[in-house]
């Protein structure tokens, strides 16, 4: 049976594939993770994901490498993660009282068989109003800082979230129903 490798170092990722008891192991991938400019959000994310997996299957023999990469899109803007506090203040405060979208793209590849699988999942996430002395507590809190639009739904930022319309694991970062089926299509059971 071929190892399944993750191609990402995120403690999120790498909780939610324990969580349903897959057996991986972890190579972080060294892609640049700069933004292709000019595509929308979906082939953005799945562009970065599969140059995250190719990466990784580039080094390796045989494995089946899962690459993933998460951004947040309101008003039209992608956000990322954010470069400092200020950033965090100035991204939870766009979020604030709106509905905004939360994009993963998954991308599986075969390094032996060189064969590759890319997908995405939206989420349709909405802010409760914040005021502005919640949102600089949240972000003293240090959570923010390395999430994409600078909130975490599986920690504190939970209390941020009013309601979400579609796939809750895809915005913590990893959609498990969509990696599944691929995983699927590819002869490869996650649970072994």
């Amino acid at each position: 049976m071929k190892p399944i490798i993750l191609a990402s170092m995120s403690p999120r990722r790498v909780e939610l594939l324990r969580q349903i008891g897959c057996r991986f192991d972890v190579i972080p991938s060294h892609a640049s993770e700069e933004l292709p400019p000019g595509l929308d959000p979906a082939s953005a994310v799945m562009e970065l994901a599969l140059r995250k997996a190719r990466s990784v299957a580039a080094d390796i023999a045989t494995g089946i490498v899962i690459g993933a990469d998460t951004v947040v899109v309101a008003d039209g803007m992608i956000l990322g993660k954010p470069e400092d506090p200020a950033d965090a203040v100035r991204m939870l405060t766009k979020l604030s009282g709106k509905v905004h979208s939360v994009f993963t793209g998954l991308a599986v590849v075969d390094a032996s068989e060189k064969t590759e699988r890319i997908d995405y999942v939206e989420t349709k996430v909405w802010f409760r109003e914040l005021t502005p002395e919640e949102i600089e507590f949240y972000v003293a809190t240090g959570e923010p800082l390395d999430k994409a639009g600078a909130y975490g739904i599986q920690g504190l930022g939970a209390i941020l979230v009013e309601k979400i319309d579609g796939c809750y694991f895809n915005v913590v970062g990893l959609p498990l129903s969509k990696l599944a089926l691929i995983l699927r299509e590819l002869g490869v059971p996650i649970a072994r």
